[in-house]
């Protein structure tokens, strides 16, 4: 069996019998096809059967010397145990030269954070002179008021959002929904928006999608990132801005001030605690950064 061949197959199989999400697919084909280039530059054949373990083996190494991210090789680790599994389970192969591959260990990095008197600068900075004001206002204070992502920002639609009861429904990652809380100031500056700024940019084809761009389609992710930077230039903030910066924000924030860390979890539709822990690692950083700086008994003495 041909190498493209064998990976239309296993692609058929993640969409019909396993369920997998079209990103997740891509994601699969893309470190497929990137092992088929280098086994075009380095082998003299590319058929699945003709792979070995060596092969595997030397390939990842190359990557690593590239330069690839240990998350970015865990995914390319994976995609190919998965199709080699696959091949021969079904036969097509003789053996699977992927089984014992090892999967690297991951760098925990501990996210990015804006500390609460910049975050409020950001989302309080923003110019009344600047063109849609209100709907940059109500975007900000739902990034980092309610912790939602952005493409769950750019997905929400008008029915998905509950003014009295002041919550929003999004649908997060796996096509999962939650309903998130809205803030009275994230609420007022949704109201605002919707009052202010959302009738201007309604055009004829204009569906339910709550943020419009000027051309009254869906506001694209590129451009709520252009939003956040040009925002936080505005607001005299130098450090490097983004909008998943403020979700970072929301939950370490709201584990700062006590806030329960399964709480935490839900609001940020987290299927793993696991995933919402590592805020608890920011939190510890700074108490000891604070006790250091404050407290007498954390100041090394001088001599």
């Amino acid at each position: 069996m041909e190498y493209d061949s064998a990976i239309d197959r296993f692609l058929r199989y993640l969409a019909t019998e396993k369920g997998c999400s079209d990103n997740y697919q891509l994601a699969l084909q893309q470190a497929l096809e990137q092992f088929r280039r280098w086994l075009e530059a380095h082998r003299s054949s590319t058929k699945p059967a003709s792979v070995s373990s060596e092969d595997l083996t030397a390939y990842l190494g190359s990557r690593r010397q590239a330069g690839l991210a240990s998350g970015s090789v865990k995914l390319e680790v994976v995609a190919l145990r998965l199709f080699f599994r696959y091949l021969a389970a079904r036969g097509w192969i003789p053996t699977d030269p992927a089984v014992h591959l090892p999967l690297p260990r991951l760098e925990h990095h501990l996210p990015e954070t804006l500390d609460e008197p910049l975050a409020r600068q950001l989302v309080e900075g923003i110019p009344e002179s600047r063109s849609f004001a209100q709907r940059d206002r109500a975007i900000l204070e739902l990034l980092y008021g309610s912790g939602v992502r952005v493409t769950e920002l750019v997905r929400a639609r008008l029915e998905h959002l509950d003014e009295e009861e002041a919550f929003m429904r999004v649908t997060g990652k796996g096509d999962k929904t939650r309903l998130v809380p809205l803030g009275k100031k994230s609420m007022v500056a949704v109201q605002e928006y919707l009052r202010l700024d959302r009738p201007k940019l309604v055009k004829g084809k204009t569906d339910s999608t709550l943020f419009l761009s000027n051309r009254g389609t869906r506001l694209s992710r590129s451009r709520i990132l252009q939003i956040v930077k040009e925002i936080g230039r505005a607001a005299g903030i130098e450090q490097n801005l983004y909008p998943h910066l403020l979700r970072h924000s929301f939950a370490t924030h709201l584990l700062s001030n006590g806030a329960d860390l399964r709480v935490i979890q839900e609001l940020l539709g987290h299927a793993n605690i696991g995933t919402t822990q590592i805020y608890t690692q920011v939190t510890n950083d700074r108490l000891h950064q604070v006790h250091k700086q404050f407290h007498p008994r954390g100041r090394m003495e001088s001599s």
